[in-house]
């Protein structure tokens, strides 16, 4: 049995709890501040921060459909936020890879095809485990410590099932591990990777969990704390291959939900209480 399927089997025996999400309107805490997507960094704005998280955890929520149009005029009349603090969320969010701007058309949630999730996780797959290997011969304590209050975030949002958080608290925990490798070129390309494979995850992800096994990740936190680089390095491999395997390629999922439906509001009543 892989190091992968122990993870599996010791997720599934501890149990998978269930409790009622938040809704729409009220993105998690987590996404807004420590844990947003890393095209929201630099926005100086809080209320296009809040636009960013809001859009980002419905995308990757899958309540919006890929492809669909994001006009600024309806995302302004929801927040009761300017066209340039709309454009601005925009923005965060095309770094992130998630929505697409078209010149003279506007905003559009991305929709990668069979061929690019593909090549991104084979991508992953070529640098990811190196770079585990490495941060094993790296990692301090502090850096332990980090990576186990990540999981502590990332089992949460599972539990609450907090999907869009927990595909974005599963990628961070990628970025972190290859962060702490000390080789800051390839630790930039895993962090573009992950940005895009997030949205990957969130339209083509069919197993049951809602994103790759949190068991996986404490596994490979323990081994980096030992030391173990080889196994540690293994287990990376074996981990982005079950993810990889746990999509379905035939096509992504497709959202029903209006903009304002997604969002948790009604076009009307925003747009009178922003007037």
């Amino acid at each position: 049995m892989t190091i992968e399927r122990r993870a599996q089997a010791g997720l599934a025996a501890r149990g998978a709890p269930v409790a009622k999400g938040k809704t729409a309107s009220q993105p998690s805490e987590r996404i807004q501040a420590e844990f947003g997507g890393f095209g929201g960094a630099g926005l100086r704005s809080a209320r296009a921060r809040t636009i960013y998280a809001a859009l980002l955890e419905a995308i990757l929520a899958g309540r919006l459909a890929p492809s669909m149009r994001l006009p600024e005029d309806d995302i302004g009349s929801i927040y009761g936020a300017s066209r340039t603090i709309v454009r601005s969320a925009l923005e965060g969010l095309s770094r992130d890879g998630v929505i697409v701007l078209e010149p003279n058309r506007g905003a559009f949630v991305a929709s990668p095809g069979v061929v690019e999730a593909r090549e991104v996780f084979e991508a992953r797959l070529l640098i990811e485990p190196h770079l585990t290997h490495a941060a094993a011969g790296h990692v301090s304590k502090k850096d332990i410590a980090l990576l186990r209050r990540h999981l502590e975030a990332e089992e949460a949002a599972v539990h609450d099932e907090q999907q869009g958080t927990a595909i974005l608290l599963s990628g961070r925990f990628h970025v972190l591990v290859a962060g702490m490798a000390g080789q800051a070129t390839l630790a930039g390309f895993v962090r573009e990777l992950v940005s895009r494979s997030s949205l990957i995850v969130a339209l083509y992800w069919r197993r049951r969990q809602a994103t790759c096994a949190c068991e996986s990740h404490r596994i490979l936190v323990d081994l980096l704390a030992e030391g173990k680089g080889e196994e540690a390095s293994r287990l990376m491999r074996e981990h982005l291959v079950d993810t990889l395997e746990g999509l379905d390629l035939s096509g992504p999922r497709q959202a029903t939900a209006s903009l304002a439906e997604a969002l948790g509001t009604d076009l009307e009543t925003a747009g009178a209480k922003s007037a």
